[in-house]
This record gives C-alpha cells, sequence and structure tokens, in this order.
C-alpha cells in the first residue's frame, strides 16, 4: 500500500500518506459489522449474513446505494485484529457466513485479520466485490475466499465511463470473474439450501439500460458452465443524490425492462436469483456508522 496497485485504478499512491482512488489510507476502515436479512436466501439464509462493510470503493458509481460509505466518509478505523474479533462476534450471533462487503482495496489488511482467526471460524468466507478487480489481487486470496460474489455491472464502455468512470470495467471484471470461477468453480449448497462455495454473479438492471443487460447475461451464459455460478439479477435500483445530474436515472427500472433480462436468463438456462418489484425501495439500505 506504499506504492497502490491494488485495484485496476493502480494510481501508485503512498496510502500511508494520503488517500487512494478508493478513498482510503492503509488504516482499515469499517461502517457496519452485523447481521445483513437481505441477501439472496443462500446467503442470508434463516439467521442473517455476517456482513462487514468496508469503507471507500475504488470504482465510484454515482447510483450507488451505499454511498454513505463508498464515497461519504463513514465508518471507523479496527486494527486487523479487531476485525477478527468482529467476524468472530458475528459467528457467534449465528451468522450463516462472513460477508465481507467491498474489501479489496484493503486487501492486506483484511487478510492479516481473517488469517488470524481462520482456524476459529467454521462458516464460509464470502467476498462481495463491485467486479472492478485486478488479478492480482484475486489472486492473494486463494484459499481464504469460500464464496466469491462480485457485480458484473457494464458491458457497454459508454455506460461505465459515464456511472463509474472507468473505460476498462468490463475488461477487467470479465478477467476478474474468470479468475474467480478459477479458485471456486463448483458451486456447492448444504442440505438446508446455504451456500457453502461457489461464484455468484450479481447484476443490477439499470434504466434504460436493459440491452446492456441483456449483453452481460448472454457472455456469462457463453463464458461459464450453467452449473458453475449462481446469477442474481436485481431490479432494485432505486435513485438517489449521486443520480441528480443523470436524467435517465430520475426513476426505477420498469417491469418491462426487468422481465425482459429475466426472460434471456431464463432462456439461456441460467441458475440463479430474481428480485420482485418491492426490492426497490430505500429501506433496504442499512443505516452506518
Amino acid at each position: 500500500m506504499q506504492v497502490c496497485t491494488l485495484c485496476p485504478r493502480r494510481c501508485g499512491v503512498n496510502r500511508a500518506e494520503k488517500a487512494g482512488a478508493c478513498g482510503e489510507r492503509a488504516v482499515l476502515r469499517v461502517a457496519r459489522a452485523a447481521l445483513h436479512p437481505w441477501e439472496e436466501p443462500c446467503i442470508s439464509g434463516t439467521t442473517g449474513s455476517g456482513t462487514l462493510f468496508f469503507s471507500g470503493c475504488p470504482l465510484g458509481c454515482v447510483y450507488c446505494q451505499n454511498g454513505a460509505i463508498s464515497r461519504g466518509g463513514a465508518g471507523r478505523a479496527v486494527t486487523p485484529a479487531q476485525l477478527g474479533e468482529a467476524m468472530l462476534r458475528l459467528q457467534d450471533d449465528g451468522a450463516h457466513n462472513i460477508n465481507l462487503v467491498t474489501p479489496m482495496h484493503f486487501t492486506p489488511l483484511v487478510l492479516q485479520g481473517l488469517e488470524g482467526v481462520r482456524n476459529r471460524l467454521h462458516i464460509p468466507i464470502i467476498v462481495n466485490t463491485g467486479g472492478y478487480e485486478s488479478a492480482e489481487t484475486i489472486a492473494r486470496w486463494a484459499g481464504l475466499c469460500d464464496i466469491w460474489m462480485p457485480d458484473f455491472k457494464y458491458k457497454s464502455t459508454e455506460l461505465s465511463v459515464r456511472y463509474s468512470a472507468a473505460p476498462d470495467y468490463f475488461d477487467r471484471a470479465a478477467a476478474a470473474i474468470l479468475a474467480m470461477h478459477r479458485q471456486q468453480p463448483t458451486v456447492e449448497l448444504d442440505s438446508t439450501g446455504l451456500i457453502r462455495r461457489g461464484l455468484m454473479v450479481r447484476h443490477l438492471v439499470l434504466p434504460s439500460g436493459r440491452q446492456d443487460s441483456a449483453e452481460i447475461v448472454r457472455w456469462l451464459a457463453e463464458n461459464l458452465p450453467r452449473d458453475g455460478f449462481l446469477l442474481s439479477l436485481m431490479g432494485q435500483f432505486t435513485p438517489n443524490e449521486g443520480c441528480a445530474s443523470f436524467p435517465e436515472l430520475q426513476r426505477t427500472v420498469t417491469t418491462f425492462e426487468y422481465q425482459s433480462v429475466l426472460t434471456v436468463a431464463q432462456a439461456l438456462g441460467l441458475q440463479g436469483y430474481g428480485q420482485s418489484r418491492t426490492a426497490a425501495a430505500q429501506g433496504y439500505v442499512p443505516e452506518f456508522e
């Protein structure tokens, strides 16, 4: 982290002295550590996912529902040892898994905390990312990540530049998903339907973005085995203040837009999850410290 290249931005900043492209320095910051009931059923189960939301993000999407932490500064500093203890507390609280949300720009520190308690954790580790990751950083998680859960946001360069200032998003995310699949090539569920190992790819359908979404779904079908991953197709887009300068993002996704993408996924035989229209609500966004 002295010449930071943890994400594809490769800002080269000495994060001991100033914040990198992710908005964070070389100090772990966490905005929430709690049981989370609103993930996919195979993750939240009956008691919830033990979710740790990390501050900052190298992507910075304008519509981020977690904008308070990705670019709003919410969070508190913790040591790697304190992070490990938080994982153990969540396990004691009945969490089905440890769900690390946007941890990759803190990879060396998170892995230090995880390795310190790994022999006492008996539940899977999920790495939940925006998909914009480097192969080198993904490789550092081998043997420690049980379930990869990346977003796959855009096929279109025009959209990735407009909403995330990342012209290389598709190439980076596609390579990242393939690398994650090589680490976890098989989806394993236990007898209760909880995921224990594997890859789940999330895609959020955006207003006026159904054609790009269909391209993402087709790429997944063409490049991954049908039974080698789960697709979570989300329709929960909710306008927020970050969307103010984007007229097309001033509304939720229509039923037609969402259903047209879902129909493509079903026709291609992909397995996974969809969402009801009620998911597009601010009430599902957790409160952050």
